[in-house]
């Protein structure tokens, strides 16, 4: 028996149950891999299977009810934290949103097995006012399936496991140094991806302080909003007269936007990356006078300056675009917009 061997039969459960729950609560600690090794372990009696399914679960609740209370009492600031330390910023709340708001309480059960979601989505639901008892039914639901499924992989492949065991084990040290390059560079890869992206979109920002020196003295900005339908359910309060536009709508209905006139766009995405990809958007389509809004839909909050309520139409819940009027005879000039009519429904033709 191989001195790993020993070791994980001699502290298997606790190393099972810290690993799944520093996994569960956001470090990048795979614990998939151990779960298998436990089944494996198992399959030849030297592992209490439903010991560590029991502490497994355990693990994963505990972490998932301590990001579900973190996201009812500080939603915005704790998907804020979780983006900054993510890789993928700009898509990482996105992307789980959409499932939760998709699929509902099915969501939370396949979340673990989705990379990037397991950790953002206990903090969602926190934010939606779901009842925590719900909440831990479903999630201890998914954390079963997911510890289980890992296990029960590891139990009935134990043969084939053990083999790759063994011959990682006759590669000594060198498996592991290579293994720990292998994630390094995929690791350097995303920092280098995620910077040359900024890179690109480094442009400059307007302020809220400078935005709101516009509205006071009479200039009448287009501002607009791109956070997706299902975060403006989470959080319908936005900038006072802004309208609401999903990014991909953008494009489609450049035509409308006043080229004379500035063009505030905000989200609520860490460094502003999915304002800024739109600014650059439409700079490439010749609009020079369009900025992203530093520190987005949070800062403007943050100084306490006016909001507005953006209200759901029927059409914008079952995800149509809004319609959208003819262009104006050319001799008529732009199209205006009206600030105050959006002020009460975001989601008004422009």
């Amino acid at each position: 028996m191989s001195h790993a061997n020993q070791f994980l039969i001699s502290h298997g459960l606790p190393i099972l149950f810290v690993t799944v729950l520093l996994e569960q609560l956001g470090l990048p600690i795979p614990a998939a891999p151990l779960l298998m090794g436990a089944g494996a372990l198992a399959a030849s009696g030297g592992f209490n299977l439903l010991a560590g399914l029991a502490l497994a679960i355990l693990a994963c609740l505990l972490a998932d009810a301590l990001w579900f209370y973190l996201g009812r009492r500080r939603g915005n600031q704790v998907l804020g934290l979780l983006c900054r330390i993510s890789l993928e910023p700009d898509s990482c709340v996105r992307r789980t949103l959409d499932v939760f708001t998709r699929y509902g309480m099915r969501g939370v059960v396949v979340a673990k097995f989705v990379p990037g979601m397991s950790t953002i989505t206990p903090p969602l639901a926190g934010m939606t006012g779901i009842n925590s008892r719900r909440f831990l039914l479903y999630d201890g639901l998914g954390s079963l399936l997911y510890c289980g499924c890992f296990l029960l992989l590891g139990y009935f492949f134990s043969n084939q496991i053990t083999q790759l065991g063994a011959a990682l084990g006759r590669l000594g040290g060198n498996a592991l140094a290579l293994l720990a390059v292998f994630v390094a560079c995929y690791i350097a890869y995303k920092y280098w991806q995620r910077q040359r992206l900024l890179r690109e979109l480094r442009m400059a920002r307007i302020t809220v302080a400078e935005l709101r020196q516009k509205l006071d003295a009479g200039e009448n900005p287009v501002i607009l909003d791109l956070r997706s339908r299902d975060e403006l359910v989470l959080d319908p309060a936005i900038i006072h007269g802004a309208i609401h536009l999903e990014r991909d709508e953008v494009a489609a209905r450049q035509h409308e936007f006043p080229r004379d006139r500035d063009i505030v766009v905000y989200c609520s995405c860490p460094n502003e990356i999915t304002s800024a990809r739109v600014a650059l958007l439409l700079q490439r389509q010749g609009f020079t006078r369009v900025r992203p809004l530093l520190g987005g839909i949070d800062a403007w909050r943050e100084n306490n300056l006016p909001m507005g309520a953006w209200t759901a139409t029927p059409a914008s819940k079952a995800g149509a675009i809004p319609a959208v009027p003819q262009p104006p005879p050319a001799d008529t000039g732009p199209v205006e917009f009206d600030r105050e009519a959006t002020s009460t429904n975001a989601e008004k033709p422009l």
